[in-house]
């Protein structure tokens, strides 16, 4: 398998977390990790925007060969389902747009991939997250959890065959 870059996105529409490693040859490699914080009090419409922006900066910065994102399964209220599927669709659109396929597991997986446990809550997750990577670093949920995506991916990628979320 050759080297890829693979970014975790974890789509919100007021944080959105990313997290980004690169798989080599018998090895994970943290490279980065972070947020991009959308304020609260602007229309969704210009939130949106913000998150396009900041996803196509984070793209051009670091040249990933996949993106990885968590399949819905539910929300906490139709407005909230809206808007996460909104910023779903804008992560999605930013990557499609770069070429970049997108691939996505459902939290089981994601769980199940890095702690072992399909119903492992956000502290189990983060804190393998960092065991696997051997980083002491703060990471918030949505970044930690945005490397658990990227980490269940490439613990699956030589094995799962996928059909990336790309159109010609």
């Amino acid at each position: 398998m050759q080297d890829k870059i693979v970014i975790g996105i974890d789509p919100g529409s007021i944080l959105c977390g990313y997290g980004i490693i690169r798989k080599e040859l018998g090895s994970t490699i943290y490279i980065t990790a972070g947020q991009i914080a959308m304020p609260k009090k602007l229309p969704l419409s210009v939130r949106l925007k913000y998150l396009y922006e900041g996803l196509s900066e984070i793209f051009h910065t670091y040249q990933p060969d996949e993106a990885v994102i968590e399949k819905i399964f539910f929300a906490k209220g139709i407005k909230s389902a809206l808007h996460l599927g909104h910023a779903r669709g804008v992560a999605m659109l930013t990557a499609s747009m770069q070429d970049i396929p997108v691939i996505e597991y459902s939290a089981l997986e994601i769980k199940q991939s890095v702690t072992g446990y399909g119903h492992a809550d956000k502290n189990q997750v983060q804190h393998m997250v960092k065991a696997i990577l051997g980083i002491n670093l703060t990471l918030s949920f949505d970044s930690s959890d945005a490397l658990a995506m990227a980490l269940c991916h490439s613990h699956t990628m030589d094995y799962k065959i996928h059909t990336p979320l790309v159109w010609s």
